[in-house]
């Protein structure tokens, strides 16, 4: 996993454009696609620069070469102070996999050991089987179903699940122990606490 580069547009919009019915019924943005190679740019930069000023992380899920997206994922200031949102999504042709569930672990340990947070969420439709399983094998409570809080592209009304994992639940979690490697903007390593 990594910020989004400006190369990554062709690959990124290659990802979206072959995950379309699989995304739209869930998630928002894909209400709006396809798109052309030159949104797809200036997406990147968006994510790039909040990213660089630490107002947002976003990244890219790539195979081992960098070759191909998986999927994406992040860690969103949106849900409060000392908080983050964990978003995520998969390219249809890598779903099932593990690669969201070993995405979120990553995220996990980063928020809570990098970052220095007390809570992390997930949001996502009752309805999305899958994406609800992450959160409940990772130890997330399901804290609430927001009734009516969207609506999907043909302007019904839908839910959402609201999942959360605080630092004190995160202390007690084998996640801890999952291995991942962290830099920063040098690229020098990060240690980990756990």
């Amino acid at each position: 996993m990594r910020c989004y580069i400006p190369g990554d547009a062709e690959k990124l919009l290659s990802a979206i454009n072959g995950s379309l019915e699989h995304l739209r019924p869930w998630i928002p943005w894909a209400q709006d696609q396809p798109q052309e190679i030159d949104w797809t740019a200036k997406f990147i930069r968006q994510f790039r620069g909040q990213f660089d000023l630490g107002q947002d992380a976003v990244y890219g899920i790539f195979d081992p070469q960098e070759q191909a997206i998986i999927g994406g994922t992040g860690l969103h200031n949106r849900v409060g102070k000392d908080a983050r949102e964990i978003g995520y999504w998969i390219n249809v042709g890598h779903i099932n996999q593990g690669y969201a569930t070993e995405a979120v672990c990553a995220l996990i340990r980063s928020g809570f050991e990098i970052e220095g947070l007390t809570r992390l969420e997930i949001h996502c439709d009752p309805e999305n089987t899958p994406s609800n399983n992450i959160p409940h094998k990772l130890g997330f409570s399901h804290e609430q179903t927001i009734k009516n809080s969207s609506t999907d592209r043909d302007g019904r009304f839908r839910d959402e699940n609201i999942w959360t994992l605080s630092s004190t639940q995160y202390a007690a979690s084998p996640i801890r122990q999952t291995p991942i490697k962290a830099y920063d903007f040098l690229g020098r390593p990060i240690p980990l606490t756990a």
